[in-house]
Protein backbone atom coordinates (compact mmCIF):
# COMPACT_ATOMS: atom_id res chain seq x y z
CA UNK A 1 0.00 0.00 0.00
CA UNK A 2 1.42 3.64 -0.79
CA UNK A 3 1.54 6.16 1.26
CA UNK A 4 -0.69 8.18 -0.68
CA UNK A 5 -3.28 5.48 0.02
CA UNK A 6 -2.48 5.29 3.62
CA UNK A 7 -2.79 9.00 4.02
CA UNK A 8 -6.11 9.24 3.13
CA UNK A 9 -7.52 6.12 4.70
CA UNK A 10 -5.68 7.76 7.76
CA UNK A 11 -7.68 11.23 7.22
CA UNK A 12 -11.06 9.46 6.45
CA UNK A 13 -10.19 8.05 9.78
CA UNK A 14 -9.27 10.91 11.42
CA UNK A 15 -12.56 12.92 9.60
CA UNK A 16 -14.83 10.35 11.38
CA UNK A 17 -13.78 10.73 14.93
CA UNK A 18 -13.93 14.16 15.19
CA UNK A 19 -17.19 15.35 12.98
CA UNK A 20 -20.71 13.81 13.25
CA UNK A 21 -21.83 12.20 10.31
CA UNK A 22 -25.27 11.96 9.62
CA UNK A 23 -27.25 8.69 9.27
CA UNK A 24 -29.36 8.38 5.84
CA UNK A 25 -32.34 9.86 7.00
CA UNK A 26 -34.48 11.67 9.86
CA UNK A 27 -35.25 8.12 11.20
CA UNK A 28 -33.93 5.59 13.59
CA UNK A 29 -35.55 2.03 13.34
CA UNK A 30 -36.13 -1.03 15.65
CA UNK A 31 -32.49 -2.81 16.06
CA UNK A 32 -30.84 0.26 14.22
CA UNK A 33 -28.46 2.44 16.99
CA UNK A 34 -27.03 6.05 16.64
CA UNK A 35 -23.43 6.05 18.05
CA UNK A 36 -21.82 8.84 18.98
CA UNK A 37 -20.31 10.96 15.96
CA UNK A 38 -23.20 10.29 14.08
CA UNK A 39 -26.79 12.37 13.92
CA UNK A 40 -30.03 12.54 12.52
CA UNK A 41 -31.08 15.70 10.61
CA UNK A 42 -34.54 16.36 10.02
CA UNK A 43 -36.24 16.16 6.18
CA UNK A 44 -35.62 20.11 6.00
CA UNK A 45 -32.61 20.41 7.39
CA UNK A 46 -33.64 22.36 9.96
CA UNK A 47 -32.10 20.49 13.03
CA UNK A 48 -30.20 17.46 13.76
CA UNK A 49 -30.12 14.98 16.53
CA UNK A 50 -26.81 13.70 18.36
CA UNK A 51 -24.07 13.75 20.72
CA UNK A 52 -22.74 17.23 22.29
CA UNK A 53 -20.34 18.37 24.55
CA UNK A 54 -21.43 21.87 26.23
CA UNK A 55 -18.59 24.55 26.38
CA UNK A 56 -15.59 23.24 27.66
CA UNK A 57 -17.07 20.34 29.30
CA UNK A 58 -15.90 16.45 28.44
CA UNK A 59 -19.20 15.14 29.32
CA UNK A 60 -21.41 13.54 26.56
CA UNK A 61 -25.32 14.61 25.97
CA UNK A 62 -27.71 13.33 23.46
CA UNK A 63 -29.64 16.74 22.26
CA UNK A 64 -31.21 18.77 19.37
CA UNK A 65 -29.71 21.54 17.85
CA UNK A 66 -30.28 23.89 14.81
CA UNK A 67 -28.73 22.19 12.01
CA UNK A 68 -26.08 25.06 9.95
CA UNK A 69 -25.64 27.30 12.76
CA UNK A 70 -23.54 27.93 15.18
CA UNK A 71 -24.02 25.20 18.31
CA UNK A 72 -27.33 25.94 19.80
CA UNK A 73 -29.11 23.01 21.32
CA UNK A 74 -32.43 23.91 21.76
CA UNK A 75 -33.22 19.86 24.00
CA UNK A 76 -31.14 17.50 26.28
CA UNK A 77 -32.16 13.91 26.86
CA UNK A 78 -29.94 13.27 29.37
CA UNK A 79 -29.14 16.67 30.95
CA UNK A 80 -29.41 15.75 34.46
CA UNK A 81 -27.00 12.23 34.10
CA UNK A 82 -24.14 12.67 31.73
CA UNK A 83 -21.95 9.97 29.85
CA UNK A 84 -18.11 10.31 30.89
CA UNK A 85 -16.89 8.98 27.44
CA UNK A 86 -17.93 8.60 24.25
CA UNK A 87 -19.06 5.04 23.33
CA UNK A 88 -22.85 5.96 24.41
CA UNK A 89 -25.04 4.75 21.35
CA UNK A 90 -28.97 5.06 21.07
CA UNK A 91 -30.95 2.17 20.56
CA UNK A 92 -34.34 1.55 19.41
CA UNK A 93 -36.34 -1.58 19.95
CA UNK A 94 -39.54 -3.03 19.98
CA UNK A 95 -41.35 -1.57 22.96
CA UNK A 96 -38.97 1.90 23.32
CA UNK A 97 -35.50 3.41 23.09
CA UNK A 98 -32.06 3.24 25.68
CA UNK A 99 -29.38 5.08 25.71
CA UNK A 100 -26.26 3.13 27.08
CA UNK A 101 -22.32 3.03 27.33
CA UNK A 102 -20.21 0.21 26.75
CA UNK A 103 -20.26 -0.42 30.63
CA UNK A 104 -24.06 -1.12 29.96
CA UNK A 105 -25.10 1.82 32.37
CA UNK A 106 -28.22 3.70 30.97
CA UNK A 107 -28.74 7.13 31.03
CA UNK A 108 -31.82 7.75 29.59
CA UNK A 109 -34.37 5.37 28.60
CA UNK A 110 -38.33 4.72 27.50
CA UNK A 111 -40.02 0.95 27.81
CA UNK A 112 -43.51 1.49 26.00
CA UNK A 113 -46.95 -0.53 27.34
CA UNK A 114 -48.11 0.05 23.57
CA UNK A 115 -46.81 -2.68 21.39
CA UNK A 116 -45.74 -1.46 18.37
CA UNK A 117 -45.30 -3.58 15.38
CA UNK A 118 -42.69 -1.28 13.57
CA UNK A 119 -41.11 1.67 15.83
CA UNK A 120 -39.40 4.58 14.45
CA UNK A 121 -37.93 7.16 16.33
CA UNK A 122 -38.45 10.51 14.12
CA UNK A 123 -36.56 14.11 13.99
CA UNK A 124 -39.48 16.35 12.46
CA UNK A 125 -38.93 19.43 10.73
CA UNK A 126 -39.93 21.45 13.87
CA UNK A 127 -37.40 20.22 16.16
CA UNK A 128 -39.65 17.48 18.04
CA UNK A 129 -37.89 14.10 18.35
CA UNK A 130 -41.16 11.70 18.25
CA UNK A 131 -41.45 7.86 18.82
CA UNK A 132 -44.06 6.09 16.63
CA UNK A 133 -45.23 3.09 14.96
CA UNK A 134 -44.75 3.70 10.97
CA UNK A 135 -47.53 1.37 10.43
CA UNK A 136 -49.87 4.28 12.13
CA UNK A 137 -48.69 7.10 10.47
CA UNK A 138 -51.06 9.08 8.82
CA UNK A 139 -50.31 12.36 9.73
CA UNK A 140 -48.78 14.88 12.24
CA UNK A 141 -50.88 15.11 15.10
CA UNK A 142 -49.38 14.39 18.49
CA UNK A 143 -51.83 11.96 19.65
CA UNK A 144 -49.75 9.72 17.14
CA UNK A 145 -47.38 9.81 19.19
CA UNK A 146 -46.31 7.26 21.69
CA UNK A 147 -43.33 9.44 23.14
CA UNK A 148 -42.52 13.25 21.98
CA UNK A 149 -39.62 15.23 23.20
CA UNK A 150 -41.84 17.92 23.06
CA UNK A 151 -43.24 17.20 26.15
CA UNK A 152 -40.32 16.96 28.19
CA UNK A 153 -38.96 20.85 27.33
CA UNK A 154 -35.71 21.68 28.87
CA UNK A 155 -34.97 25.50 28.49
CA UNK A 156 -35.74 26.51 25.03
CA UNK A 157 -39.61 26.81 23.40
CA UNK A 158 -39.71 26.29 20.10
CA UNK A 159 -42.93 27.19 17.57
CA UNK A 160 -45.77 24.65 18.16
CA UNK A 161 -44.42 23.70 21.91
CA UNK A 162 -46.63 23.96 24.60
CA UNK A 163 -45.53 25.37 27.77
CA UNK A 164 -48.48 24.44 30.05
CA UNK A 165 -50.90 21.31 30.92
CA UNK A 166 -51.75 18.06 29.61
CA UNK A 167 -54.67 16.73 32.25
CA UNK A 168 -55.14 13.66 29.90
CA UNK A 169 -51.42 12.36 30.09
CA UNK A 170 -50.95 14.40 33.97
CA UNK A 171 -47.74 15.92 31.99
CA UNK A 172 -46.86 19.32 32.90
CA UNK A 173 -44.51 20.94 30.93
CA UNK A 174 -41.90 23.45 32.01
CA UNK A 175 -38.80 25.17 31.04
CA UNK A 176 -35.96 24.65 32.92
CA UNK A 177 -32.65 26.93 32.41
CA UNK A 178 -29.56 25.03 32.30
CA UNK A 179 -26.76 25.42 35.26
CA UNK A 180 -24.21 27.17 33.16
CA UNK A 181 -22.74 27.40 29.83
CA UNK A 182 -20.84 24.01 30.26
CA UNK A 183 -23.79 21.85 32.33
CA UNK A 184 -27.51 21.53 30.76
CA UNK A 185 -28.52 19.89 33.84
CA UNK A 186 -31.62 21.77 35.99
CA UNK A 187 -30.56 25.44 36.72
CA UNK A 188 -32.17 27.71 39.21
CA UNK A 189 -34.50 28.98 37.24
CA UNK A 190 -37.85 27.50 36.17
CA UNK A 191 -40.79 29.06 33.95
CA UNK A 192 -43.99 27.33 33.97
CA UNK A 193 -48.04 28.09 33.57
CA UNK A 194 -49.54 27.62 37.04
CA UNK A 195 -52.13 27.07 37.93
CA UNK A 196 -54.61 25.16 35.39
CA UNK A 197 -57.92 26.75 37.13
CA UNK A 198 -56.68 30.70 36.36
CA UNK A 199 -53.07 30.06 34.40
CA UNK A 200 -50.67 32.44 34.94
CA UNK A 201 -46.78 32.75 33.89
CA UNK A 202 -44.33 32.30 36.76
CA UNK A 203 -40.27 32.22 36.76
CA UNK A 204 -39.31 30.41 39.91
CA UNK A 205 -35.56 30.44 41.53
CA UNK A 206 -35.73 27.28 43.82
CA UNK A 207 -39.40 27.62 45.13
CA UNK A 208 -39.51 31.41 45.20
CA UNK A 209 -41.36 33.53 42.69
CA UNK A 210 -39.24 35.81 40.75
CA UNK A 211 -41.39 37.20 38.16
CA UNK A 212 -45.65 36.35 37.58
CA UNK A 213 -47.71 37.53 34.68
CA UNK A 214 -50.78 36.98 34.84
CA UNK A 215 -53.46 35.12 34.75
CA UNK A 216 -54.91 34.53 31.48
CA UNK A 217 -57.83 37.50 30.63
CA UNK A 218 -59.14 35.96 27.55
CA UNK A 219 -56.78 37.56 25.59
CA UNK A 220 -53.33 38.75 27.33
CA UNK A 221 -51.87 37.43 30.46
CA UNK A 222 -52.57 40.17 33.13
CA UNK A 223 -49.84 42.52 33.55
CA UNK A 224 -47.77 41.98 30.11
CA UNK A 225 -48.37 43.57 27.50
CA UNK A 226 -44.82 41.97 25.52
CA UNK A 227 -47.11 38.48 24.32
CA UNK A 228 -48.64 39.93 21.63
CA UNK A 229 -49.54 39.42 18.33
CA UNK A 230 -46.60 41.30 16.06
CA UNK A 231 -45.09 40.57 12.76
CA UNK A 232 -42.29 38.05 13.52
CA UNK A 233 -44.81 35.83 16.24
CA UNK A 234 -48.45 35.05 17.00
CA UNK A 235 -48.39 34.07 20.50
CA UNK A 236 -51.52 31.16 21.26
CA UNK A 237 -53.76 29.93 24.57
CA UNK A 238 -55.69 26.86 24.45
CA UNK A 239 -57.93 25.97 26.99
CA UNK A 240 -60.09 22.75 27.19
CA UNK A 241 -60.95 19.62 29.53
CA UNK A 242 -57.95 17.85 27.99
CA UNK A 243 -55.08 20.44 27.53
CA UNK A 244 -54.37 24.19 28.96
CA UNK A 245 -51.01 26.00 27.63
CA UNK A 246 -49.39 28.62 25.88
CA UNK A 247 -48.00 28.65 22.56
CA UNK A 248 -46.47 30.56 19.72
CA UNK A 249 -45.97 30.05 16.00
CA UNK A 250 -44.08 32.25 13.72
CA UNK A 251 -45.51 34.25 10.81
CA UNK A 252 -42.67 33.61 8.03
CA UNK A 253 -41.72 30.08 8.60
CA UNK A 254 -37.88 30.79 7.47
CA UNK A 255 -37.32 32.87 10.33
CA UNK A 256 -35.74 30.97 13.21
CA UNK A 257 -37.01 32.00 16.74
CA UNK A 258 -37.33 30.46 20.05
CA UNK A 259 -38.38 31.55 23.86
CA UNK A 260 -35.66 30.39 26.66
CA UNK A 261 -34.77 30.96 30.29
CA UNK A 262 -31.15 31.53 30.66
CA UNK A 263 -29.10 30.90 33.52
CA UNK A 264 -29.37 34.27 35.07
CA UNK A 265 -33.38 34.06 35.10
CA UNK A 266 -34.25 36.24 31.77
CA UNK A 267 -37.91 35.24 29.83
CA UNK A 268 -36.23 35.94 26.06
CA UNK A 269 -37.70 35.91 22.59
CA UNK A 270 -34.47 35.47 20.09
CA UNK A 271 -34.33 35.67 16.75
CA UNK A 272 -31.61 34.69 14.42
CA UNK A 273 -29.93 37.65 11.99
CA UNK A 274 -28.39 36.42 9.11
CA UNK A 275 -26.68 39.72 8.62
CA UNK A 276 -25.15 39.46 11.90
CA UNK A 277 -25.07 35.47 12.02
CA UNK A 278 -26.29 36.00 15.62
CA UNK A 279 -29.49 35.64 17.96
CA UNK A 280 -30.96 38.85 18.42
CA UNK A 281 -33.37 39.50 21.81
CA UNK A 282 -36.63 40.77 20.34
CA UNK A 283 -38.33 40.66 23.48
CA UNK A 284 -37.15 40.22 27.02
CA UNK A 285 -40.33 39.87 29.51
CA UNK A 286 -38.94 41.41 32.51
CA UNK A 287 -39.77 45.05 31.55
CA UNK A 288 -38.66 47.12 34.81
CA UNK A 289 -38.47 46.46 38.67
CA UNK A 290 -42.30 46.80 38.55
CA UNK A 291 -42.16 43.32 37.02
CA UNK A 292 -40.19 41.89 40.52
CA UNK A 293 -42.68 39.73 42.32
CA UNK A 294 -44.17 41.80 45.44
CA UNK A 295 -42.15 44.53 45.11
CA UNK A 296 -44.75 46.61 46.89
CA UNK A 297 -45.96 44.42 49.22
CA UNK A 298 -49.63 43.70 50.24
CA UNK A 299 -52.20 46.02 48.73
CA UNK A 300 -49.13 47.89 46.77
CA UNK A 301 -49.43 48.83 43.62
CA UNK A 302 -46.05 49.64 41.96
CA UNK A 303 -46.45 52.20 38.87
CA UNK A 304 -43.32 53.91 37.43
CA UNK A 305 -39.85 52.15 39.49
CA UNK A 306 -38.97 52.56 42.11
CA UNK A 307 -42.60 54.18 42.96
CA UNK A 308 -44.99 52.43 44.90
CA UNK A 309 -48.03 53.08 46.49
CA UNK A 310 -50.52 51.97 48.77
CA UNK A 311 -53.77 51.51 47.19
CA UNK A 312 -56.82 53.89 48.44
CA UNK A 313 -58.28 52.87 51.28
CA UNK A 314 -55.33 51.42 52.59
CA UNK A 315 -51.81 52.53 54.42
CA UNK A 316 -48.65 52.04 54.73
CA UNK A 317 -47.63 49.60 56.99
CA UNK A 318 -44.52 51.08 58.26
CA UNK A 319 -44.61 54.58 57.21
CA UNK A 320 -40.65 54.59 58.09
CA UNK A 321 -39.92 51.95 55.85
CA UNK A 322 -41.60 53.62 53.01
CA UNK A 323 -39.53 56.81 53.57
CA UNK A 324 -36.89 55.04 53.06
CA UNK A 325 -37.96 52.96 49.70
CA UNK A 326 -38.87 50.08 51.83
CA UNK A 327 -41.58 48.51 50.32
CA UNK A 328 -41.82 45.50 50.58
CA UNK A 329 -43.80 45.51 53.95
CA UNK A 330 -46.79 47.13 52.25
CA UNK A 331 -49.78 48.47 53.01
CA UNK A 332 -52.88 47.59 55.43
CA UNK A 333 -56.60 48.31 55.79
CA UNK A 334 -57.53 52.10 57.46
CA UNK A 335 -60.50 49.88 58.17
CA UNK A 336 -60.57 46.37 59.22
CA UNK A 337 -63.21 44.17 57.64
CA UNK A 338 -66.26 43.05 60.28
CA UNK A 339 -68.01 40.21 57.54
CA UNK A 340 -71.56 40.33 58.41
CA UNK A 341 -71.96 44.31 58.96
CA UNK A 342 -72.21 45.92 55.81
CA UNK A 343 -68.47 45.36 53.88
CA UNK A 344 -69.14 45.77 50.32
CA UNK A 345 -66.84 46.33 47.40
CA UNK A 346 -64.88 49.04 45.11
CA UNK A 347 -63.79 48.97 42.19
CA UNK A 348 -60.36 49.40 41.06
CA UNK A 349 -59.56 49.91 37.54
CA UNK A 350 -55.76 49.38 35.07
CA UNK A 351 -54.63 46.81 37.50
CA UNK A 352 -52.37 43.73 37.19
CA UNK A 353 -54.42 41.68 39.33
CA UNK A 354 -52.90 40.00 42.23
CA UNK A 355 -51.85 36.56 43.22
CA UNK A 356 -53.40 33.80 44.13
CA UNK A 357 -56.28 34.02 42.14
CA UNK A 358 -58.85 30.88 42.29
CA UNK A 359 -62.30 29.93 40.41
CA UNK A 360 -65.77 29.79 41.84
CA UNK A 361 -67.20 26.82 42.47
CA UNK A 362 -69.62 27.32 39.70
CA UNK A 363 -67.59 29.93 37.40
CA UNK A 364 -69.76 30.73 35.16
CA UNK A 365 -71.46 32.99 37.64
CA UNK A 366 -73.10 36.13 36.53
CA UNK A 367 -71.17 39.66 37.96
CA UNK A 368 -73.57 40.16 40.60
CA UNK A 369 -73.99 36.64 41.19
CA UNK A 370 -69.77 36.44 41.69
CA UNK A 371 -70.21 39.65 44.35
CA UNK A 372 -72.66 37.97 46.02
CA UNK A 373 -70.31 34.60 46.64
CA UNK A 374 -67.45 36.61 47.76
CA UNK A 375 -69.44 38.55 49.87
CA UNK A 376 -70.51 35.55 52.29
CA UNK A 377 -67.51 34.01 52.34
CA UNK A 378 -65.40 35.95 54.86
CA UNK A 379 -61.68 34.79 53.73
CA UNK A 380 -62.69 36.20 50.02
CA UNK A 381 -60.67 39.59 49.59
CA UNK A 382 -61.46 40.42 45.94
CA UNK A 383 -63.08 38.98 43.16
CA UNK A 384 -63.52 39.81 39.14
CA UNK A 385 -64.91 37.98 35.99
CA UNK A 386 -62.10 37.25 33.36
CA UNK A 387 -62.65 34.98 30.20
CA UNK A 388 -59.72 32.47 30.74
CA UNK A 389 -61.11 29.56 29.71
CA UNK A 390 -63.19 31.27 26.91
CA UNK A 391 -66.52 30.39 27.86
CA UNK A 392 -67.99 33.57 27.95
CA UNK A 393 -66.37 34.61 31.76
CA UNK A 394 -65.24 33.30 34.87
CA UNK A 395 -65.89 34.28 38.50
CA UNK A 396 -62.49 34.66 39.66
CA UNK A 397 -61.97 35.29 43.43
CA UNK A 398 -59.27 36.10 45.95
CA UNK A 399 -58.34 35.50 49.31
CA UNK A 400 -55.94 36.87 52.05
CA UNK A 401 -53.78 39.98 50.82
CA UNK A 402 -53.36 40.89 47.52
CA UNK A 403 -50.36 40.99 46.44
CA UNK A 404 -47.96 41.58 43.47
CA UNK A 405 -50.40 44.53 41.99
CA UNK A 406 -48.60 47.14 39.41
CA UNK A 407 -50.76 49.54 37.42
CA UNK A 408 -51.48 48.70 33.90
CA UNK A 409 -53.16 51.86 32.19
CA UNK A 410 -52.88 50.20 28.73
CA UNK A 411 -54.38 46.70 29.36
CA UNK A 412 -55.15 46.72 33.14
CA UNK A 413 -58.15 44.49 34.65
CA UNK A 414 -60.49 46.00 36.99
CA UNK A 415 -60.70 44.16 40.18
CA UNK A 416 -63.25 44.64 42.79
CA UNK A 417 -61.72 44.51 46.77
CA UNK A 418 -63.86 44.18 49.90
CA UNK A 419 -63.73 47.31 52.11
CA UNK A 420 -64.75 48.10 55.49
CA UNK A 421 -68.33 49.82 55.88
CA UNK A 422 -67.12 52.95 57.49
CA UNK A 423 -64.27 52.77 54.72
CA UNK A 424 -67.41 52.89 51.99
CA UNK A 425 -69.19 55.31 53.65
CA UNK A 426 -66.40 57.80 52.16
CA UNK A 427 -67.06 57.05 48.77
CA UNK A 428 -69.10 55.46 46.35
CA UNK A 429 -66.51 53.92 43.33
CA UNK A 430 -62.98 54.73 42.24
CA UNK A 431 -62.63 54.95 38.78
Amino acid sequence: MDFQCCYLIFYLILLSSTSPISIAVDTLTQNQVLQDGQTLVSSGQHFELGFFSPGTSKNRYLGIWYKNLPQTVVWVANRNNPIQNVSATLALGSNGFSLSSNTSAIFWSLNSTKTMTSPILKLLNNGNLVLTDENRVSGSESEEYIWQSFDYITDTLLPEMKLGWNLKKGLHRNMTSWSSGDDPSDGEFTFSLESPETPQLVLTKGTEKQYRWGPWDGVRFSGNSELKPNPVFTPGFTSNSEEIFYTFRVEDNTTLSRFTVSQQGLIQYLVWSENSRAWTTLVTLQGDGCDTYGVCGPYGSCSTYPNCKCLKGFQPKSPADWERFVWSGGCERKWELNCGNGDGFVKFKSLKLPDNSYLAVNRTLSHEECEAECLKNCTCSAYTRLNIHDNGGNCVMWSGDLVDMRDFPNGGEELYIRMARAELSTYKQFL
